[in-house]
């Protein structure tokens, strides 16, 4: 029995999929600080923003394409034209917020901050 040619093409189009977007993060300690370094390929670095909340790090990357008027194509099939929103976010405690820089280069978004001196908080607890 032969199948269609269009069996496979149907079968392989319409197959759930991995999300479109995702952002693979690595994080590491290099010469006493943290370094995030994210993947955000198919944004822009205005579509990017980083905030700070109580030792975290909060990365979101948002973009909104606008819809273009194109009535005179029939799609067979359409995905491009759409918005998009990715976020991660990373308690790494100690961190010193006023030295947070970042850099985007190539889709990878890199963060890097000081870890803070921390104080002991350890204190002996006698015993009666």
């Amino acid at each position: 029995m032969m199948l269609p040619d269009r069996f496979f093409d149907d079968m392989f189009l319409d197959a759930p999929r991995a999300p479109k977007e995702r952002m693979d993060c690595d994080i590491y300690e290099e010469d006493g600080k943290y370094v995030v370094e994210a993947s955000v390929y198919g944004f822009d670095k205005n579509d990017i923003k980083i905030e700070t909340e109580d030792g975290s790090i909060i990365i979101t990357a948002e973009k909104h394409e606008d819809e273009v008027d194109n009535s005179n194509k029939k799609y067979l099939r359409r995905e491009r034209h759409s918005s998009s929103s990715i976020q991660r976010a990373f308690y790494l405690g100690d961190i010193d917020e006023s030295s947070i820089k970042a850099s985007f280069n190539n889709g990878v978004l890199k963060i890097e901050t000081a870890k803070k001196e921390s104080e002991s908080n350890r204190k002996q607890i006698d015993i009666d």
